[in-house]
């Protein structure tokens, strides 16, 4: 009976630590960025995104949403007491932009170490949350939404630009 038990938590703690390996591949860089048309947004001189026509219809939902906190200032707890803020930190933006797409249960408040949990490992073909403790922020449709990750932080905004990334954990929804 030890016997069976031994093999059976090795077993346990191999599936365990391979699972866990398998999230923390991110890419040192997050992807470049490339216009397609249809399938990426464009960005427009008032910081919003264009929706891209072929995308499905929570990833238009999330641009959507995205675009409605943009240029709102930084705050750190900010979006975590209640949906609609006057400031966001990078976890608030990035739930309520998953909230108002149908991705995060609409009483849900999580900090950035939730998301290391969220969703499935690995990267997403339309959207992909990178987080880690302290930080986390999203790549939809190729274009990244996020905060910057600084103390002072600046509010969500959207950029084209890669940043690094290495030791995030990749995370999406099956199909998305």
């Amino acid at each position: 009976m030890n016997r069976i038990l031994t093999i059976f938590l090795l077993l346990l703690l191999t599936i365990s630590f391979h699972g866990c390996q398998q999230q923390l591949n991110s890419q040192a860089r997050t992807p470049q960025y490339v216009y397609h048309k249809g399938y990426t947004p464009k960005k427009m001189r008032n910081g919003k995104v264009s929706v891209p026509y072929k995308a499905p219809a929570r990833i238009k939902k999330a641009i959507a949403a995205g675009n409605k906190i943009i240029n709102k200032p930084y705050r750190l707890g900010g979006g975590h007491s209640k949906h609609i803020d006057s400031a966001y930190d990078c976890s608030g933006s990035v739930a309520f932009v998953l909230r108002e797409a149908g991705m995060l249960k609409k009483d849900t408040y999580p900090s950035s170490r939730d998301f290391l949990k969220w969703g499935h490992p690995g990267f997403g073909k339309w959207l992909t949350v990178y987080a880690k403790r302290g930080h986390v922020f999203l790549i939809i449709a190729g274009m990244r939404f996020d905060t910057t990750g600084t103390s002072r932080g600046v509010g969500p905004r959207w950029y084209t630009e890669s940043r690094p990334c290495g030791g995030f954990y990749v995370r999406h929804i099956p199909g998305l």
